[in-house]
């Protein structure tokens, strides 16, 4: 695909949670392979405090982020995007800028922890976390130098059919 580290673009409406998440687990676990990046629609006055409290707790980054809009991305001298994934369904269902370069795109839908308020909420966010790293640990396994464009679209979407997908994501 590419002989520099891929650029993942991880998109949800307000970049709190489910996006941060899966761009702290992608800057991980995907270390000199990857660049994980986030960013919403609408994004957010800053991360939900109960996503950056699941990150620290399973050693994951958890300093530095903020809730930024997508258009930082779209913008000149922005890193090259290789691959967009959303991660709600609203986000998937909006205009998305013009990206430059015209990568790759899947949905992977997952239910906002964020929505869920009280003592179930860390829960959620756990949830959350399980699932998304399931998807890029299947990510980091694909053999990107064998796969053809098409295939590996093909491959991202499923993923984001995996355990606990929004049927949105089932249907893409």
């Amino acid at each position: 695909m590419t002989d520099r580290p891929i650029n993942v673009l991880f998109l949800c409406t307000g970049n709190s949670a489910r996006s941060i998440l899966a761009e702290a687990v992608l800057a991980k676990d995907g270390a000199g392979h990857f660049n994980a990046f986030s960013a919403g629609s609408q994004p957010k006055d800053e991360p939900h405090p109960m996503a950056l409290e699941v990150l620290r707790s399973f050693g994951f980054p958890h300093e530095g982020f903020r809730s930024k809009s997508w258009d930082e991305f779209a913008a000149p001298g922005a890193p090259v995007i290789d691959i967009i994934i959303t991660v709600c369904d609203s986000a998937a269902g909006e205009t998305c800028p013009i990206w430059p370069g015209h990568p790759m795109t899947a949905h992977w839908g997952i239910a906002d922890p964020a929505a869920v308020d009280g003592p179930g909420q860390r829960d959620a966010f756990l949830q959350a976390l399980r699932y998304m790293r399931r998807r890029i640990e299947l990510l980091l396994a694909l053999p990107y130098s064998a796969l053809d464009e098409m295939t590996l679209t093909a491959k991202l979407r499923t993923i984001g059919a995996e355990e606990g997908a929004t049927a949105k994501a089932i249907e893409q």
